[in-house]
């Protein structure tokens, strides 16, 4: 009598089994997106994360037939609504609109129970917010190399303000003092409104902010703008230069970018990435970018990937720098 070893029938079976999931698995995702999606925007409505989400969420239900619901969950800096990503099934149905924060809170964040660089996989970088450097007009600084200086003859008597401590604003500050060598005292205040606020009393002498939000004050002579924070050039100040062409190395973007859980099967990421560049052409997604102040990029699930973990080092590097902790 020939009797198989129970081992080895075991293993036959198991083997069927994980090829008939794989079948099952590979054809559903083929068939993605069969029912309604969400894209977790980890921020309060009404900013540039969920601006640009609810564009992007109408794009998707209309080249893919069904509808992506934007999902605001925000609280600890952009880490409640990523590990929410980070734990859903791996299914594409659930995925992630942030910004540098992500960056920035993966070492900040100590408490995080989820790694984003493993728990997360790359779609695409949708686009870049750099940031700018301003100044009140009673800095008598016209340039950063005139900053620079002032500060050297006045150590920690220029103060500069951001929008909270841990915030990109906050770390910009700390990459000046790192790669200029000048001392600068940090204020942080509760948001961009307060430190805005702040910059144009006087109360502080300077500030990283966004392109859009600081126009309006930049046209009235309410502040005065030195330099693009990013490593390349404004398309909304082309005449300003940028710092990285004075400190190369210096990038301080408050980009945009989505994610899906980790384990989400290459059909689904790559046809998220091939809808997200489609979209990228379409005027309308272009304007409402830029109107944001921000630059439209489009990028491969690689390109981002590999991205995303050169941003989380470099702010790694400065938060250990400069002892950066949550208040």
């Amino acid at each position: 009598m020939n009797r198989s070893h129970p081992a080895l029938a075991f293993a036959g079976t198991f083997a069927v089994l994980v090829g008939a999931w794989t079948a099952a698995s590979s054809v559903s995702a083929q068939n993605w997106p069969n029912r309604s999606a969400r894209i977790v925007v980890p921020f309060q409505p009404g900013g540039g994360a969920d601006i640009q989400g609810r564009i992007l969420a109408k794009k998707f239900y209309e080249s893919m037939g069904q509808t992506f619901v934007v999902d605001n969950r925000s609280g600890a800096g952009g880490m409640i609504g990523a590990e929410i990503v980070a734990k859903a099934p791996a299914d594409g149905y659930t995925l992630l609109f942030s910004t540098a924060s992500l960056a920035v809170n993966a070492t900040l964040q100590k408490k995080a129970s989820f790694d984003p660089i493993r728990d997360l996989a790359p779609v695409s970088w949708f686009s870049s917010a750099p940031l700018v450097l301003v100044v009140h007009p009673s800095v008598p600084a016209r340039n950063v190399k005139e900053l620079v200086a002032l500060a050297r003859r006045a150590p920690g008597k220029l103060n500069a303000g951001s929008n909270g401590s841990g915030t990109t604003s906050h770390l910009a500050i700390e990459m000046f003092k790192q790669y200029t060598g000048v001392s600068v005292t940090h204020v942080p205040y509760k948001g961009g409104g307060p430190a805005a606020q702040a910059n144009i009393s006087g109360e502080v002498d300077m500030r990283f902010t966004g392109q859009l939000a600081v126009l309006p004050h930049l046209k009235s002579g309410r502040v005065r703008a030195l330099a693009i924070a990013s490593t390349r050039k404004s398309s909304i100040m082309p005449e300003l230069p940028t710092l990285d062409s004075m400190y190369p190395g210096f990038d301080a973007d408050n980009w945009y970018a989505m994610f899906v859980t980790a384990g989400t099967p290459r059909e689904i990421v790559t046809r998220l990435n091939g809808e997200i560049v489609r979209v990228l052409q379409s005027p309308d997604m272009r304007d409402a970018i830029t109107r944001d102040g921000a630059e439209p990029v489009g990028s491969s699930p690689e390109e981002l990937g590999t991205y995303f973990k050169k941003e989380v080092e470099k702010y790694a590097k400065v938060i250990r720098a400069a002892n950066v902790r949550l208040e």
